[in-house]
């Protein structure tokens, strides 16, 4: 379990990270959501220990979090929007340099490196250098390099950013057969599709502070899981209805220029991130 409390974080006057009060289960697949500057990747950040918190603090299994944790850095692995690898490098030099940074037996990570890029279907691909990879392919090569460690908990910022839909998808199954293994994945996105698809809960964050915290399903069925889009000379204009017959009846009145759906995370992210936040 990680528990975060009282999470802040200044940069001179600046305050990226305000107070942030979360707890996250062992398997939880979490999703924290924000528009840009929300303070996501800060957060992961400091999650990571590239950045150290000005106020409060992270704990997992009740033990902190800080640099000199050595024990408890060890059950995190991280993926970054970036490419952090180098582009002469094979795929089974990119794992073996993961593995010797952690002091593996080669043996060991021959044996892990084989199980991993069989599991997201690089093994006929393994002595293309990065440089030649595609997109796709270089952010299922991440996620071997960051499993290739056994950690129990996975942060992903922005895993499928510039990622095809066909990709994007394929990433999708990969993050739910990781998760499957009772590995705690922590993702920040701004595709909330993704979140809606893959998320037992999401956090809402709005200039470093929590707004919304709860499944996908309930935060949509509190906006309302109706929704009418109506053309006006304004623009598009969304009404929510928590009844259905109450939204074909609105939608009966406003004409030929409406039109009836279902409400998704998006519609939810849209209404907070347009509040004003004191």
């Amino acid at each position: 379990m990680i528990e975060i409390k009282g999470l802040t974080k200044r940069f001179g006057d600046f305050t990226a990270v305000d107070h942030l009060d979360l707890t996250i289960h062992t398997g939880e697949f979490f999703g924290l959501l924000g528009p840009n500057g929300a303070g996501k990747t800060t957060t992961i950040s400091m999650m990571s220990t590239v950045l150290l918190p000005t106020e409060g603090g992270i704990a997992i299994d009740g033990q902190p979090l800080t640099r000199k944790a050595s024990a408890q850095k060890r059950k995190l692995s991280v993926i970054t929007q970036e490419y952090s690898m180098r582009q002469d490098m094979t795929m089974d030099e990119v794992m073996e340099y993961q593995g010797r940074l952690y002091n593996l037996p080669r043996k060991v990570i021959r044996e892990k490196s084989d199980e991993l890029l069989d599991f997201v279907g690089l093994t006929e691909f393994r002595r293309r250098t990065v440089r030649h990879l595609s997109g796709g392919m270089k952010r299922k090569l991440m996620i071997c390099r960051a499993l290739l460690i056994e950690p129990e908990i996975l942060l992903l910022d922005e895993p499928t950013a510039g990622m095809d839909a066909l990709s994007r998808r394929q990433m999708w199954n990969l993050l739910r057969q990781v998760n499957g293994r009772n590995m705690t994945i922590i993702l920040t996105t701004h595709y909330m599709e993704e979140a809606e698809a893959l998320c037992d809960r999401v956090a809402l964050i709005n200039r470093g502070k929590l707004q919304k915290l709860n499944t996908p399903a309930a935060l949509i069925d509190e906006l309302g899981a109706f929704a009418v889009d109506e053309t006006t000379e304004e623009g598009l204009k969304s009404r929510y209805f928590h009844d259905r017959s109450a939204a074909i009846a609105y939608l009966t009145e406003a004409g030929a220029q409406a039109s009836f759906r279902a409400t998704t995370l998006e519609d939810v992210f849209v209404e907070c991130a347009g509040r004003k936040i004191g």
